[in-house]
């Protein structure tokens, strides 16, 4: 159990103030730093117009949708509403907090954030975790060295790893005792509290802390910064389990990192090797395959998908050969094509994984394992080679039946010149006429792009309705004034010299939908106080989500001609709006409010 996590982390999360940081120091920020230069640091940027496009580095897409607006200094993804300044997109991107993201902004900028004697609690706790994770790591390796831990370093060396590889990977070992950990930390300054919030301890039914590995082989996980985040334990029984992970910390999210990727990102040249396990990685690197990632515990995901396009243009899955791993491998493609990858997939002959593969070639470990990697084919052919296998294409009906199958795996190959390679290959290995394949592929395609449709006409129907909006639940059930509140908001954005106006004359009760209510908070709050209320600005006041919500406000909304003539007409909506009943409140109301609210319906009306 980690009773303690939740709670410490929720209470730290719920107190810490998002803006320790000045509006001088932020605007000279912003002067320095170009939003089109950052992102395509990390997205392969075309000028469109007076803006960028790109593929969207949020989720999967073949046509691009992320536009990125040096005039308005905002990005925004019309595909999955991602939104906001830079230091919201390098928030999203490196999962940072505010601080964070403004101080790695300023280094690259060359800048210093100044110290000011503030520091909010959530940023304070991730820098104790930092030190104490840095701190474990170092007490794990010195314990593989000691009498208790030799049975740990003799396991590394059974698995042929060099004295240089268990140094270069930070190779340790937990001891059996249940304080050990927790008691040298303790020593060192850090509290229970903050052990338990690392997952370094779990914390007893008594409330004490106490170490969450036990006699196993310790892995560091460490991130793109060169951070400890997290660690892997493995254990030398045939207990279970026999890994174990951090949880997920206030550093650490298991679904957005990678093992070793820290080391291989530097060596992929155009392709990373994805692996199943820690011990594959390292094996890998070892023969001099550099470029080996591992997921860490789960199985791959779209974001881990999305941090390998970042650092390659291919990758070669290469997964055990049973039945879970070839499971695995089906899954992998379907979340690794989309993103634009190519994909290929490697399987280790006689059902071996990478690590045996090498060992048991001995010198000849590395030549052979290059060798595979060589001949490997892409994901189309591996689909192709393991449905041959399932059928005798000898017999008519299984031929037939093969057939069937291949088809729509053909169809789902999007360059056209390639389906026509695969089709050709189908027609003469089962002696078809090219055309009778060539008619069922496009059929094929027909209903999937049939599906693609229908499924964007959905999606419009249900954005236009806002039943599916996560940020304003209340906009479906008042539309129009939601409407109206979103396009003075954007007004406001755009034009501080009306926005100065509208603070003076519009109480924010006027706001009808509660988070369009705490953005007009928040502007007005600014536009008082002489501070500038740019898309930029207001960055450290609203998550990375809430910041996506307003910047599609003002990415789907052209500019007004006369701005101050529009704002009062989106004034004068709310006024009538807000003298409607909802559904819920006619039903509970008597025939004689109802004949009330409808004479000032009439009223309404009359004036026009």
């Amino acid at each position: 159990m980690n009773s303690g996590y939740n709670s410490d982390f929720e209470s730290v999360k719920g107190k810490c103030k998002e803006l320790p940081i000045s509006d001088q120091f932020i605007q000279e920020l912003k002067a320095r730093t170009a939003i089109e230069e950052v992102i395509s640091d990390y997205v392969q940027l075309k000028k469109s117009g007076r803006s960028y496009m790109g593929l969207c580095p949020f989720h999967n897409e073949k046509t691009p949708s992320f536009s990125v607006s040096p005039e308005n200094s905002f990005f925004h993804c019309f595909g999955c509403g991602a939104g906001g300044d830079v230091i919201t997109f390098i928030r999203k991107i490196e999962n940072l907090d505010y601080v964070e993201a403004v101080k790695l902004l300023a280094k690259r900028a060359g800048m210093t954030v100044p110290e000011d004697g503030r520091d909010d609690g959530m940023g304070r706790l991730k820098t104790r975790i930092y030190e104490a994770n840095r701190e474990a790591a170092r007490f794990y390796h010195k314990q593989l060295y000691t009498p208790e831990g030799e049975r740990a370093l003799e396991y590394l060396r059974k698995r042929q790893l060099t004295e240089k590889t268990i140094i270069h990977f930070g190779l340790g070992y937990s001891p059996t005792s249940r304080f050990e950990l927790v008691n040298h930390l303790k020593s060192k300054g850090f509290s229970g509290s903050e052990l338990i919030s690392a997952n370094l301890a779990n914390q007893s039914k008594k409330g004490y802390p106490f170490d969450r590995f036990s006699d196993r082989v310790m892995f560091p996980i460490i991130d793109l910064r060169g951070n400890v985040i997290a660690f892997g334990g493995r254990i030398m029984t045939d207990i279970k389990p026999k890994y174990l992970n951090t949880s997920d910390t206030p550093v650490f999210n298991k679904s957005r990192n990678l093992f070793a990727l820290q080391f291989a990102k530097n060596k992929a040249n155009g392709q990373l090797i994805l692996v199943e396990g820690y011990m594959d990685v390292i094996a890998l690197h070892q023969a001099g395959f550099e470029n080996a990632v591992a997921t860490l515990g789960t199985a791959l995901t779209n974001e881990q998908a999305m941090l390998i396009k970042r650092y390659c243009d291919e990758v070669v899955i290469c997964y055990d050969a049973d039945e879970a791993g070839q499971k695995a491998t089906q899954r992998a493609i379907g979340i690794l094509r989309p993103t634009g990858l190519r994909v290929k997939v490697l399987t280790v002959p006689n059902g071996k994984d990478p690590d045996e593969f090498i060992k048991s070639y001995g010198e000849q470990g590395s030549t052979r394992f290059r060798m595979l990697l060589e001949k490997t084919g892409n994901d189309i052919e591996y689909a192709i080679n393991k449905l041959r296998a399932e059928f005798n294409t000898d017999i008519v009906e299984q031929r037939v039946e093969f057939f069937n199958r291949v088809v729509p795996v053909i169809a789902g190959i999007d360059n056209t010149v390639e389906r026509d390679v695969y089709i050709t290959r189908l027609s003469e290995e089962l002696n078809v006429e090219k055309s009778a394949v060539a008619n069922l592929v496009q059929k094929n395609l027909h209903r999937k792009q049939n599906k693609l449709r229908n499924d964007a006409q959905r999606q419009a129907a249900s954005e236009l309705s806002a039943i599916n909006d996560r940020m304003n639940k209340e906009k479906q059930f008042r539309l129009r004034a939601a409407s109206a509140e979103e396009a003075l908001l954007a007004v406001m954005l755009r034009n501080s010299d009306v926005a100065g106006k509208i603070v003076k004359n519009v109480n924010p009760e006027l706001f009808i939908t509660s988070f369009n209510r705490r953005i007009y908070e928040v502007l007005r709050e600014r536009v008082k106080e002489g501070r500038e209320i740019g898309i930029e600005d207001i960055s450290g006041d609203f998550s990375i989500d809430e910041m996506g919500r307003i910047t599609d406000i003002l990415a789907v909304r052209p500019r007004e001609n006369d701005p101050f003539a529009a704002a009062w007409e989106y004034v004068k909506v709310l006024e009538n709006e807000r003298e409607r009943l909802t559904p819920e409140q006619i039903e509970q109301s008597s025939p004689e409010e109802l004949n009330e609210y409808i004479k000032r319906l009439r009223k309404m009306k009359d004036k026009g």
